[in-house]
């Protein structure tokens, strides 16, 4: 990032220009409003609720049907905060509500733009990360004064995990070395100097177990949904779903877990809506003639926090069969293939070189072959070379400390970016120094 040419400012415009920053500033500071379901509050009781010098942004302008995507992040800030602080900003009041009794970090709901940049005007803000690539997005990154962190909510293979929006970011955290190589591959003109390689913090969170200790063997199928576009269409649930649900039903001593995308509930695809009932009702006469089966159909909860007890997965592609490659490279999985495409597959995800592959031609021996790897994982060495190609050598934990590292060294090129260009426009440096900023 280079700092603008100021060599033909005088001394006497920066000085004006600075005076009227501080005027705006000022002005924005006093008509500060904060809605809140409708209400509007004072500054004095906004600022009271608000740590306005919060040094870390974590922005979300989405609405609830897309909230997993913040929900699986908070964890990790309420660990950032506690070395730096941090501050939710949502523009939906709804999540806002939602998410409230859920974390420990100070949560704010700004609903309109003006009142989102009154709020970033108030304080000192440094570092603004966001998990996606929503179009509101750019309303934030007006803040000229803060540095912007794509990190994406999940590591995936789909078109959504390698947007030409990032070039809009300052920096862009990836999980490893396959991330990094989509967007050197997929995007023309991409500074790859904003890549930084942080791991899935994510992923080294400790959570309590939520499926119950079962003497069976626990297989869960969690396909994805069918995405805004058919290019980026990669559920299985209307081209395999049943087949595969059914086939794992039929196995003795297996209970199946059903843990669908969060908006494969609300689904307008009618493929995938059939698809989606008639697993249900499967499940639901498999428990009738077996009650000691424990089949479970899981439309909410936290997935990571279910893997430890899964035993095989069958998943899509998305960001579900990768976490379940770093978490659980002992146990076996199942890539579906709804494009019937093996080449193809093998392009757009390297996870298929550790996996066996569901499509159009194997799924009806899938069962079969379930049982086979349940009682002979042939393909363990496949998916821990598939795993270091995706994660590199990171190991529990690692990443949260790169992760934290990465926000502190952002912070400190900030605050040395910033004490830079303010120098530069009261006239303080000459041109070598602006070189040495630049």
């Amino acid at each position: 990032m280079r700092l603008p040419d100021h060599s033909s400012l005088t001394g006497a415009v920066a000085h004006r220009g600075v005076h009227a920053l501080r005027w705006r500033m000022r002005k924005a500071k006093a008509d500060l409003v904060v809605r809140i379901a409708g209400d509007r509050l004072s500054t004095q009781l906004a600022a009271a609720r608000v740590p306005i010098n919060a040094e870390v942004v974590l922005y979300f302008a989405e609405g609830t049907d897309r909230v997993y995507q913040l929900e699986q992040w908070l964890p990790v800030f309420e660990r950032l905060a506690e070395q730096r602080s941090v501050v939710v900003v949502l523009r939906d009041i709804r999540v806002m509500k939602d998410i409230e009794p859920r974390t420990t970090l100070p949560v704010v709901c700004v609903s309109t733009f003006l009142d989102l940049m009154s709020l970033y005007d108030l304080g000192d803000f440094k570092v603004g990360v966001y998990v996606n690539n929503g179009y509101r997005n750019f309303q934030s990154l007006n803040n000229p004064r803060m540095l912007h962190v794509h990190v994406n909510h999940g590591e995936s293979d789909k078109l959504s995990s390698f947007s030409n929006q990032v070039k809009a970011y300052d920096r862009v955290f990836v999980a490893g070395p396959v991330a990094s190589e989509r967007y050197r591959e997929a995007l023309i003109d991409f500074d790859e100097s904003k890549l930084v390689i942080t791991g899935r913090p994510q992923l080294d969170l400790t959570f309590r177990p939520e499926l119950k200790k079962s003497s069976r063997r626990t297989v869960m199928y969690a396909p994805t949904w069918e995405g805004e576009s058919e290019s980026n269409n990669w559920t299985s649930l209307d081209k395999f779903g049943v087949q595969i649900v059914k086939a794992a039903l039929a196995l003795p001593d297996v209970r199946l877990v059903y843990k669908p995308h969060p908006r494969v509930a609300a689904s307008r695809d009618h493929g995938v809506a059939r698809a989606n009932k008639a697993i249900l009702r499967a499940i639901e006469e498999a428990n009738s003639r077996d009650p000691e089966a424990g089949h479970l159909v899981s439309e909410t909860g936290n997935i990571l926090a279910m893997f430890d007890r899964v035993d095989a997965l069958v998943g899509d592609v998305s960001s579900v069969t990768l976490d379940y490659l770093y978490l659980r490279p002992d146990g076996p999985i199942f890539l579906t293939d709804r494009r019937n495409d093996r080449e193809l597959l093998t392009v757009d995800s390297p996870l298929a070189e550790g996996a066996d592959i569901i499509d159009g031609e194997s799924v009806g021996g899938f069962g079969e072959l379930l049982a086979a790897r349940l009682a002979d994982d042939a393909r363990a060495e496949d998916r821990s070379r598939t795993r270091a190609r995706y994660f590199g050598d990171t190991e529990a934990g690692q990443s949260t400390d790169r992760f934290l590292k990465a926000i502190d060294e952002l912070i400190a090129t900030r605050d040395k970016m910033l004490a830079g260009h303010r120098r530069v426009t009261q006239g303080e440096v000459d041109e070598h120094d602006i070189d040495e900023l630049g």
